[in-house]
C-alpha cells in the first residue's frame, strides 16, 4: 500500500510518535498494534509509540501550540463543507512561523474490524520495560 505521506518522511531507521490514548489508536486496542506492525513491515522502519497516560494529553505540545491558532482562525464561521474547514485551517499561521497544513483523506473506514487470528500470540510488538502499556515498538520483518 502506498501512503500519501510516505514520501514526506525522511528516510530513517526509526520513527517515534507520541499519541493520545483514546479513540482508535488506543494503547488498549490490538487492531491499532496490528495496523502499526503492518505499516512498519511495509515501509521497513521501526516505529516507536509513546501514548500519553490517561488524562495527560494536556501535555501534548501540538494541542497547546497549534490548536489555539486553528480555533482562532475558525471563530465565528459556520462550517458548510469540508472545503471551508480545510481553507480556514490552511490559513492558520503565526508570526513565529507556525503554519498548518491539511491533507483530507476521503476514505470510508471499516467499522467492527477484528484482530487477525493468532496476532496477539505471535505479534512482533516489543513492549518497553518502563510503562509497557504505553510505550512499545513495532519492528519490521527485515530489520
Amino acid at each position: 500500500m502506498v501512503y500519501p505521506w510516505s514520501t514526506e518522511l525522511p528516510r530513517c531507521l526509526r520513527y517515534s510518535h507520541s499519541l493520545r490514548r483514546g479513540g482508535s489508536n488506543s494503547s488498549l486496542h490490538y487492531i491499532f498494534k496490528q495496523d502499526l506492525q503492518t505499516l512498519a513491515d511495509e515501509i521497513g522502519v521501526e516505529i516507536r509509540i509513546a501514548h500519553y497516560p490517561p488524562y495527560c494529553s494536556k501535555y501534548n505540545p501540538i494541542e497547546h501550540r497549534l490548536f489555539p491558532h486553528i480555533t482562532r482562525a475558525c471563530q465565528g464561521v459556520i462550517f458548510t463543507s469540508i472545503e471551508v474547514v480545510q481553507e480556514l485551517i490552511e490559513k492558520t499561521n503565526t508570526k513565529a512561523g507556525l503554519k498548518a497544513f491539511v491533507h483530507v483523506i476521503n476514505k470510508v473506514y471499516e467499522i467492527g474490524r477484528k484482530v487477525a487470528a493468532g496476532f496477539k500470540e505471535n505479534m512482533r510488538i516489543v513492549f518497553d520495560d518502563l510503562l509497557p502499556k504505553f510505550n512499545y515498538r513495532a519492528v519490521p520483518l527485515n530489520l
